[in-house]
């Protein structure tokens, strides 16, 4: 595109817009200049900042014009670079699209703009009586069109499902410009393809999701918190099976960390050792229910007979709100993943969850062998299948690359996912063929080259054309 070219479209982008919508060359701030996935910043063209469907859909259809490629941006929090600029584009941040546009409590719906954070989703829902289904570390920062547009998963996945699971209708521009109204409140829903299914997850490549309509759940009555040694890892397994067998969905939570993550959070996080006694893993559960009694009672007769199973060899049941809060505590130390390695090298990863314990052992093994005296984490939201790594950098010697093809060599050869919640974006590219076939991603290039035949929108992130 010629400078005469590129100087007309901006003065026409900010002729449609307005200058307080638009800001070009180094009027950008860095902040929307990468995320938080570390890849390395690139300033846009330009960026735009809507207020409007209406306004989006005009901005796209100037690229389209133009031939400009667009980069949906949110809050920024991803961790695979979906949301990192490419050399010449439109950066279009969604951040003023942030109303609370209706709650439900009646129908438990929500519909909000792409800009509104989690957080706020959240409170809304909280305010109403109900709870919403998706929890995840950046909730004040995450906006839910990233999470929409990621497929986020986080701490309810067990309970809740996925992201995909919570969205029932979708507003979503496509690349021309051209509005597609699927904000429908109706589970059944037969008419054809279910076209807000191909945008959920696409990471921004095939349009911008401009509104969302969400479901709300009932607000549980009573929970119960309970961290649970276990000897192995199948141990774990028997423990989730026998509390699902006991509450069935009211299990709202699972999650494992083996020793090597649990001493790191007492020592980084400065708090006081739960157990006694070290363990190889503990299990943070949470129950939900109708009287906290009652359920706590429920809970200790469950894992008093774990214990005699042999499954379980030291437990605590939180007694309280102040309690339970301390021993999630213990769980949120990937917060200081990033200040406390150097550099972190992390991983989201799904495996068969049977497997997750030979996979987490085949690592280990392999880490210890190649790198000795690594500083390597494991913990997840194990109930579900989904399986967290961190490598500190500066234990294997810098070489993250080679650790980055050691681990998914593993996940390839376990038939899991390189990703089960983050994305793939720009970061997990060269991995993704360990969990698409061949066949798979030429079905998604063909879905890519039919909705966005230019190649405009997000180009490069999650697979090239």
């Amino acid at each position: 595109m010629s400078l005469p070219s590129i100087d007309s479209f901006l003065s026409a982008l900010q002729q449609q817009l307005g200058d307080a919508a638009v800001q070009t060359g180094a009027a950008v701030e860095a902040r929307f200049h990468t995320d938080w996935s570390g890849q390395p910043p690139v300033a846009p063209l330009a960026l735009v900042r809507p207020r409007s469907t209406e306004e989006v859909a005009a901005v796209l259809r100037l690229c389209h014009a133009h031939r400009i490629a667009v980069v949906p941006q949110g809050g920024l929090t991803g961790l695979a670079g979906g949301a990192v600029p490419v050399q010449g584009c439109v950066a279009l941040s969604l951040e003023r699209m942030n109303a609370m546009e209706a709650v439900d409590a009646r129908t438990g719906l929500v519909t909000v703009q792409a800009g509104v954070t989690l957080q706020a989703v959240q409170e809304a829902a909280v305010a109403a009586g109900m709870v919403f289904g998706v929890d995840l570390g950046a909730r004040g920062s995450c906006q839910i069109g990233g999470n929409v547009s990621t497929n986020a998963g986080g701490n309810g996945v067990l309970q809740h499902g996925m992201m995909r699971e919570q969205v029932l209708g979708l507003e979503v521009v496509l690349a021309d410009g051209t509005v597609l109204p699927m904000l429908r409140p109706m589970l059944k829903n037969n008419t054809g393809y279910d076209l807000k299914q191909f945008f959920i997850g696409a990471e921004g490549t095939l349009g911008v999701i401009t509104r969302v309509l969400l479901r709300l759940r009932p607000m549980p009555q009573a929970k119960a918190t309970a961290l649970v040694a276990v000897p192995h890892f199948d141990a774990a397994l028997a423990v989730l099976q026998r509390m699902q067998g006991r509450f069935g969905n009211s299990v709202a939570a699972f999650e494992l960390m083996w020793d090597s993550f649990v001493q790191a959070s007492i020592q980084w996080q400065k708090l006081q050792a739960p157990l006694a006694e070290r363990h190889p893993l503990l299990a943070l559960i949470d129950v939900d229910g109708k009287d906290e009694a009652s359920l706590r009672d429920a809970v200790e007769e469950a894992l008093g007979e774990a214990m005699e199973a042999g499954e379980v060899a030291d437990a605590v049941i939180a007694q309280s709100h102040t309690q339970a809060r301390t021993l999630w505590k213990l769980r949120e130390a990937p917060a200081e993943l990033n200040t406390q390695m150097h550099p972190p090298i992390n991983f989201d990863v799904s495996l068969p969850q049977a497997d997750i314990g030979r996979f987490a052992q085949a690592i280990q093994a392999d880490f210890d062998a190649r790198w000795p005296g690594h500083h390597t984490l494991f913990f997840g939201h194990v109930g579900d299948g989904n399986l967290h790594v961190s490598t500190d950098g500066a234990t294997v010697r810098g070489e993250c690359d080679a650790v980055e093809a050691a681990l998914y060599a593993q996940v390839e050869r376990f038939h899991g996912s390189v990703s089960a919640e983050h994305g793939i974006g720009l970061h997990k590219k060269p991995f993704l063929h360990a969990s698409r076939t061949p066949q798979e991603l030429a079905a998604m290039r063909a879905i890519k080259a039919a909705l966005d035949p230019l190649n405009l929108m997000n180009p490069g992130k999650v697979f090239d054309l």
